[in-house]
Parts: structure tokens; sequence; C-alpha cells
């Protein structure tokens, strides 16, 4: 999952990011509207947290963008604006979600978790694929019923392939959505991460290398062939 957090406060939104990056989500910051709206032209994000008194365009300006866009993404409001006023027009602006500061960073992370769950309705909070079971909430997962332990960044590159479905991700892909905007385009941490993630999992290869194109979860019978391990 990757998160946009629109935060003028540095300290609070430093902290938010690396909480967040604890529970392998990936988090940028945006410590104004004008830069906010840079980065959802440009990149794409699962959920939006947005503080509604920020420089620049304020955070009302930025839901409406978000919600004139059609990009469909959640916003949960993050603010120290608490009367009930204020939370009718936060969601009559188009926001999904609304928590006031101060908060506890547990509770936004089950936040996020429910929107990107409610995002992807159709697909179950616990999701299933070949003899794998990924569990987002308590972040856990089992193979063929045994538990794998994965470091944060193993388990956020598994989440995104296991959501495709046995469906291509590209290394891009992958990069943009279990890393943050500070990634280098052009490092290895992709095949590094994906290597290590395959060899956690075990044999036989469950993640298959489709060359020059990306990575897969093999969901059919036939193992996945050395040639396509990335070794």
């Amino acid at each position: 999952m990757r998160v946009l957090v629109v935060e003028d406060e540095p300290y609070l939104a430093e902290a938010v990011r690396d909480g967040l990056r604890l529970e392998a989500i990936a988090a940028d910051i945006a410590g104004d509207g004008d830069s906010a709206l840079e980065l959802l032209s440009v990149n794409s994000y699962d959920l939006a947290v947005l503080d509604r008194d920020i420089p620049g365009p304020s955070g009302d300006e930025v839901a409406r963008w978000i919600v004139a866009s059609g990009s469909g993404i959640p916003i949960l409001m993050l603010t120290a604006a608490d009367r009930i006023d204020d939370k009718a027009s936060g969601f009559e602006l188009g926001a999904d979600d609304y928590l006031t500061k101060p908060f506890e960073l547990r509770e936004l992370v089950m936040r996020l978790r429910a929107l990107d769950r409610r995002r992807a309705h159709a697909r179950p909070p616990v999701r299933e694929i070949a003899d794998l079971r990924l569990d987002p909430f308590r972040r856990e997962v089992y193979r063929d019923g045994r538990y794998v332990a994965l470091t944060r960044k193993q388990f956020a590159v598994l989440d995104v392939l296991v959501a495709a479905d046995g469906g291509v991700v590209s290394a891009e892909e992958l990069l943009e959505r279990a890393w943050d905007a500070n990634a280098d385009p052009f490092t290895n941490a992709v095949r590094i991460t994906v290597s290590a993630l395959r060899k956690r999992l075990g044999e036989p290869w469950l993640i298959a290398t489709v060359p020059g194109v990306g990575y897969r979860i093999e969901t059919g019978t036939d193992p996945v062939h050395p040639g396509g391990t990335d070794e």
C-alpha cells in the first residue's frame, strides 16, 4: 500500500511516515497543497491522508481535486478541527474517514487498512492464492499452513503480488507501490527483495519471473523453473 500524507508539521509528518513504514505501508509526504497536487499528478496512491489547514491550496481544495480527478483514491482527513460541523463539511467534500488530532498511530493504521479493504471490497480481507495465505491486518503470511516470517519490505512486495491475483507486476510498479518517492528508479532493490522473498517462501518456488516484464504469483500446478527465479 502506498499513501500520500499531506501535513505541514514536519515532526508529525515524519513520525507518521516512519510509523507507517513499520506497518509495511509506504508513505510520501507533502508539506503544502502545491506539493500534494504535484505528487498526486505523477504518482499512483492507494490512499490520501489530508490535513485541512495547510499552506497553499488547502486540504479541502486537494480533496476536491482528488474527487474531480475520478481516481477513486479514498481520503482520510487528519485535522485538529473536531466540531461536528467540521466533520460534516469534510465528508461533504468527499472524505471517506475523519480522524482528529491528537491521535494514536495504531488507530490511523487500522483506519487506513479498513479504507483499503473497502476500496477493494471484492477482495477478501485475508487473501489466498495457490497455497499462500496473506493477512494484511495481522501482517502474517502462511504457506501450506506454515508461518513465514517476512521483513516489512518483503511483506509489502508480496502484498502487491498477491493482490494482482496471478497477473504480472512490473518492477516499476513494485517500486512505486512498495517503496516511497525517495526510492532510486535505477535501484536493484526490487530484484534483491523478490529474490530474498522467494527464498523465504521456500520451494517449490512460488514467485515467477517473466523476463523483461515483471513478476507474478504462480497459480498453476507446474512448478516455477529455475530459469524464472532471478537466480
